[in-house]
C-alpha cells in the first residue's frame, strides 16, 4: 500500500502566504485541512481514531524519553486530539509495514483504516477513503466478533463521507458492543445531527460527557450547544477545551472553532484573530485559512481575502472553498475568475462522489444560485429522503424558492429555523432564506422580521446577500402604523412540506454560505442600517 501524498492542485490557484500564515513554512506533503464540515468534526474524527489506539502499545517508536512520531501520534489521538500531519503520516507508514508482515493483525488494520480516514478528512485526498474502508473491513473480517475498534472506525469514515445513516448503524453497533468506550459517541452525535434526530443527539452527548470530560468531548458539546442557539454555552465549552489542549494541532482546531463562533455572531475582528492564531500554531489549519478569507472580506480587505482563500484551496481542494472564493470573485465583478471556481467546484464534487463523499448540500446551494435550480431540487429532495437534517432543509427550501415553488419552499425554511423541531441555530443565512421566501409569498410582516434578524445575527454573513437583504427591506417599507398584526410564528403547512411528511425532529449544522459581506474591493462594510450596494454583476438581486 502506498501513501498518496496529495491530490492534484487546482490549476491557477497560485498559493501565496496569507495573513497569519508563516511564509517560511515549506509547501508539499505536510499540507492538510481540518474537518470537512467543521472543526469539531475533525476533533470527533480524532476521538474515534483515539479509541482505536487507546489499548494498543506502540512498538515502532523511538526510545523512552524521546518519543518518535509514531508514539506522538498514538499519544495525541489516544486523547482524542488531532495529531500533527507528519506524525500521522509516520503512523500510517508504521501500520502499513505491520499489516504487510502480519496480515491477520486486526488491531493494526483498524488503526490503519482510522488513520487513512483522518488523512483524507484533513487533506481532501479523497482516494484515502476507499483505502480506509478496505482496511477497516479487513479488520472486521479477521476478527468479526468483539471488534469495537473497527466498528468505530467505520462510523468515523461514514461521518467523514457525509453518510449519516451508515454512521448511525456502525456507531450504534460499536456503542452496544462496548458502551463504556467513549470514542463511539462523537461519531454518533454527528450522525444523529445529520439525520435530524436532535433527541438522539442529546442522549449521545449526555453519554459522552458522562464518560469523558476532556477537550475532545467539550468540543463536541460546543457544537451541539451552537446548534441549539446557545452561543454562550458553546463559547464556554470551547474555552474550557482550549485550556486543556495538549498540542499545537489540537490548539489550532479549538481556535478555529472559536473563530467560527465569533464569525457567526458578526464579530469580524475576533474571528480573524482566532483564525490567524490557529494558523500560527499549525500551518496545516486550512479551515482557519478559509475563515480568514471570510473575515478579511467582511473587513473590506479583499486582496488579503483572495490570498487566504487561494491558500486554503491550494492546500485542501474542497467544494465549499471553491464556492466561497467564486462568490467573492463574483462580488468583485471578476466573472471569468468566478466561473473558473464554479467549474472547479463541479469537478471536485465529481471527484468526491467517486470516493463515496456526499457534497449534495453545498452542490445544491451552488446549483440553486449559479446553475440549474431544478437540478438542485432533484438532488436535495433525494438528500432529504436519505438524511433530513437542518442544513438539508434549508438548502432544499432555498432551491425550491429559486425554482419558483415558494409555497413548498416555506415549509422547509420553517423547519430549518424552528427551534421546536431542532432548527435552533442562529444562522443569518437561514433567516435570510426564510425572509426572501416569505417576501415573494406576500408575507410582508414575517419577511421583514426575518430579513432584519439575518442582519442582526451577522451583518456581514455574505458578500452578495447582505445588500440583497437591505434592498428587500427597503422594498418592503416600514411596518404599518400600530405595529404588525399578532404573529405566532407558525406557518400553514402544505402537502409535501417537511412537517407534513412525518419526518423526525431535527438538529443540524449550518449550511454552506458565501464569503463575508464586504461592500467592495476596499473600505469597511456599511453598517446594517445603511443602504447597501446593488447586487454584483452577474448575480441575482436575491439569492
Amino acid at each position: 500500500m502506498e501513501i498518496e501524498e496529495r491530490q492534484p492542485v487546482p490549476a491557477g490557484s497560485g498559493r501565496a502566504a496569507p495573513p497569519g500564515m508563516r511564509p517560511e513554512e515549506p509547501s508539499g506533503p505536510r499540507r492538510s485541512p481540518l474537518a470537512r464540515r467543521s472543526l469539531v468534526g475533525a476533533v470527533a474524527g480524532c476521538a474515534v481514531l483515539g479509541g482505536v489506539l487507546l489499548l494498543l502499545p506502540d512498538r515502532g517508536g523511538a526510545p523512552r524519553g524521546a518519543p518518535g512520531p509514531v508514539a506522538r501520534a498514538v499519544s495525541a489521538v489516544g486523547a482524542g486530539a488531532p495529531a500533527a500531519l507528519p506524525d500521522l503520516a509516520a503512523l500510517i507508514d508504521d501500520r502499513e509495514a505491520r499489516v504487510r508482515a502480519r496480515p491477520r493483525d486486526d488491531a493494526a488494520w483498524a488503526v490503519l483504516g482510522a488513520a487513512y480516514t483522518e488523512r483524507a478528512r484533513r487533506t481532501a485526498a479523497v482516494a484515502y477513503y476507499p483505502k480506509a474502508e478496505k482496511a477497516l473491513r479487513t479488520s472486521l473480517r479477521v476478527r468479526p466478533g468483539g471488534n469495537a475498534a473497527a466498528l468505530e472506525g467505520l462510523a468515523s469514515l461514514a461521518v467523514a463521507r457525509g453518510d449519516f445513516r451508515s454512521a448511525k448503524r456502525w456507531g450504534e453497533a460499536a456503542s452496544e458492543l462496548a458502551p463504556k468506550r467513549w470514542t463511539a459517541y462523537p461519531a454518533l452525535v454527528d450522525a444523529y445531527t445529520g439525520l435530524g434526530d436532535h433527541k438522539a443527539v442529546d442522549r449521545a452527548l449526555g453519554r459522552l460527557l458522562a464518560l469523558r470530560t476532556g477537550p475532545a468531548a467539550r468540543a463536541v458539546a460546543a457544537r451541539v450547544y451552537r446548534d441549539r442557539g446557545r452561543r454562550e454555552d458553546a463559547a464556554a465549552a470551547v474555552s474550557d477545551a482550549a485550556a486543556g489542549a495538549a498540542g499545537p494541532s489540537e490548539q489550532a482546531a479549538l481556535l478555529t472553532q472559536g473563530g467560527d463562533l465569533a464569525w457567526e455572531r458578526g464579530d469580524r475582528q475576533e474571528a480573524l484573530d482566532r483564525y490567524r492564531a490557529a494558523v500560527d500554531v499549525d500551518a496545516d489549519a486550512y479551515d482557519a485559512l478559509a475563515g480568514q478569507g471570510r473575515a478579511l472580506a467582511a473587513l473590506g480587505r479583499t486582496s488579503e481575502a483572495l490570498r487566504a482563500y487561494r491558500a486554503a484551496l491550494d492546500g485542501r481542494p474542497a467544494p465549499r472553498y471553491a464556492l466561497e472564493l467564486g462568490e467573492l470573485y463574483d462580488g468583485l465583478g471578476l466573472g471569468a475568475e468566478a466561473r473558473a471556481q464554479y467549474g472547479l467546484l463541479r469537478e471536485l464534487a465529481r471527484r468526491d462522489g467517486a470516493a463515496g463523499v456526499d457534497d449534495e448540500p453545498v452542490l445544491g446551494l451552488f446549483e440553486a444560485d449559479h446553475g440549474d435550480p431544478q437540478a438542485a431540487v432533484r438532488g436535495l429532495r433525494a438528500e432529504w429522503r436519505r438524511q433530513p437534517g437542518i442544513a438539508v432543509a434549508d438548502a432544499l427550501g432555498w432551491a425550491l424558492h429559486r425554482a419558483g415553488n415558494d409555497q413548498e419552499a416555506l415549509g422547509f425554511a420553517v423547519r430549518a429555523t424552528d427551534a421546536e423541531h431542532g432548527g435552533g441555530v442562529r444562522s443569518a443565512l437561514y433567516a435570510y432564506h426564510r425572509g426572501q421566501i416569505e417576501r415573494d409569498l406576500g408575507l410582508s410582516g414575517p419577511a421583514r422580521r426575518h430579513l432584519t434578524e439575518a442582519l442582526r445575527i451577522n451583518p456581514y454573513f455574505s458578500l452578495p446577500l447582505v445588500p440583497a437583504a437591505r434592498e428587500a427591506l427597503v422594498a418592503l417599507g416600514d411596518p404599518p402604523a400600530g405595529g404588525p398584526p399578532e404573529d405566532s410564528g407558525e406557518t400553514e403547512e402544505t402537502e409535501g412540506s417537511p412537517s407534513s411528511e412525518g419526518s423526525g425532529d431535527t438538529a443540524g449544522t449550518a449550511g454552506a454560505a458565501g464569503p463575508a459581506g464586504a461592500s467592495g474591493a476596499s473600505g469597511p462594510t456599511p453598517s446594517p442600517g445603511s443602504p447597501g450596494p446593488a447586487a454584483p454583476p452577474g448575480r441575482p438581486a436575491a439569492r
